[in-house]
């Protein structure tokens, strides 16, 4: 490894455990203003300066909208921290110079069913209702969610380890696709 990249390997680690140590200490208390997928996603686009309201408010939704579904026939929506660190692998695999190539979608693919397997053999599951033990799409339940402190106790800790995974997971690419965001 030449010494740019190696500059480049050391400063995206650096901005992940730095990264890593403020959600650690910042995320369990929280209360309002964000949610697993969002707090997943931004985290990453904060780390590579591009972050935007447009994301919050695109990643709101999936947590507890899409991700602490459930529906009739007893489909239930993934993890937050899932489904918004599978959008910031693309964010990351992808760049910021062009729209993902076809050509290049199944790496982006096998990424993600990597990030989702090893979520699922850390923590059992990917489903948001089997590993918060609530189904969010009722809002008495959401309700006893926030009471219960579920968050603090549990699902805090799903978004710390994605952040880390993703960081791993990516390594590569984050020196390929954004070396540039290093001075």
């Amino acid at each position: 490894m030449g010494a740019n990249a190696q500059k480049i390997t050391d400063y995206f680690e650096t901005k992940f455990r730095q990264k890593i140590k403020n959600l650690e200490t910042t995320i369990p208390t929280m209360k309002e203003g964000a949610n697993c997928s969002e707090l997943t996603l931004t985290s990453i686009l904060d780390i590579l300066g591009v972050d935007s309201i447009l994301f919050h408010n695109a990643a709101i939704p999936l947590a507890g909208g899409f991700c602490g579904y459930k529906s009739k026939r007893d489909w239930m929506g993934a993890c937050g921290a899932v489904s918004g660190g599978c959008a910031a692998i693309g964010v990351i695999m992808g760049g910021n110079k062009e729209v993902i190539k076809y050509q290049d979608t199944q790496a982006v693919y096998a990424t993600v069913r990597r990030f989702a397997d090893d979520f699922e053999k850390n923590f059992g599951s990917v489903v948001c209702h089997e590993l918060c033990g609530y189904d969010l799409s009722n809002p008495s339940n959401f309700l006893a969610y926030a009471r219960n402190d579920a968050w603090a106790k549990k699902c805090y800790k799903f978004v710390v380890w994605a952040v880390d995974e993703i960081g791993k997971l990516t390594k590569q690419h984050l020196a390929t696709k954004w070396g540039m965001m290093v001075k």
